[in-house]
């Protein structure tokens, strides 16, 4: 019966868009997250242009001490790594023996991913009612979908189903994540008994359920795993205090740290006895067992 339930948990070290837009800075925190014991550093990929309308792409980022340009257009394009830059970030994890993977936001960074043949694709909570994006890839990507549901209606969650499901494929391919859409976010807005509607509702249609945590701190990553998240993700900095939206609810290595051995101490504690007298106790029984007279 031992682990019968609990397998060990995936640790995915989300570093997004923290690297500033520097490559050397993405490497570094590739290093220290394989060095953290995370299984995958995960970045993003976006095609503003395609993504953002013009007003969109013109506007002012709403909060213009985090900005990377003069418009919003200008930031994000400030941010993104190309094709070949993602290539070479995912040799660099080959090296490290670290997985890469990415998130896509648009079916032309989609296309792009795709070339890379990575072990799984991220559909963030912004875009998991995006059906082409969602069709494009389960028609000519083979490995896993992780989609989060973050600011997701039911009746967007039942489409998203839907769609997995008619290409047969939900169960070997779709990883669903428990996901809060904010940065950060008060723990009594993380909600993680959603963790136990996904698995009770879906279980037996996906792949796996997982965690994408937006909060402070690591204990509730815990919880989310003894719920049954098998995949943890949470965003991955150097420095907090850096210049970006995403830093404010990232960990530090010190936490990164933290939180895979937490879950690993929690995934060998999450055992059923395999007998009643552990070998461990014999010694304390012989000496303060109870012994009747």
């Amino acid at each position: 019966m031992k682990n019968q339930m609990y397998e060990k948990p995936k640790v995915v070290a989300e570093i997004g868009c923290n690297h500033k837009g520097d490559i050397e800075i993405a490497k570094e925190l590739i290093v220290i997250a394989n060095q953290c014991g995370a299984d995958y550093a995960k970045f993003q990929k976006r095609n503003p242009k395609e993504l953002l309308s013009p007003e969109q792409y013109d506007a002012p980022h709403p909060n213009e001490m985090h900005s990377y340009g003069k418009t919003y257009g200008e930031h994000r394009e400030f941010l993104e790594f190309n094709i070949e830059e993602h290539a070479e970030l995912k040799q660099f994890c080959e090296s490290e023996n670290i997985g890469y993977a990415a998130s896509v936001w648009d079916i032309t960074s989609a296309v792009e991913i795709i070339s890379l043949k990575p072990d799984l694709i991220k559909i963030p909570s912004a875009c998991n009612n995006h059906e082409d994006l969602l069709k494009m890839l389960l028609e000519s990507y083979d490995g896993e979908i992780h989609v989060s549901l973050g600011m997701t209606t039911k009746e967007e969650e039942k489409n998203l189903m839907g769609i997995f499901e008619n290409y047969g494929k939900a169960k070997d391919k779709l990883v669903l994540y428990s996901c809060t859409s904010g940065y950060p976010v008060p723990f009594e807005s993380v909600y993680l008994r959603e963790i136990e509607r996904l698995n009770d509702q879906y279980k037996n249609r996906v792949n796996a359920i997982g965690f994408s945590g937006h909060h402070l701190g690591i204990a509730i990553d815990i919880a989310a795993y003894c719920l049954g998240a098998k995949w943890i993700e949470r965003h991955f900095t150097k420095d907090r205090t850096w210049k970006g939206t995403d830093h404010a609810a990232s960990l530090e290595p010190g936490g990164l740290q933290k939180l895979v051995r937490d879950l690993n101490a929690s995934y060998k504690a999450l055992q059923y006895r395999d007998k009643d007298i552990l070998e461990i106790e014999e010694p304390q029984r012989a000496k303060l067992k109870y012994q009747k007279r």
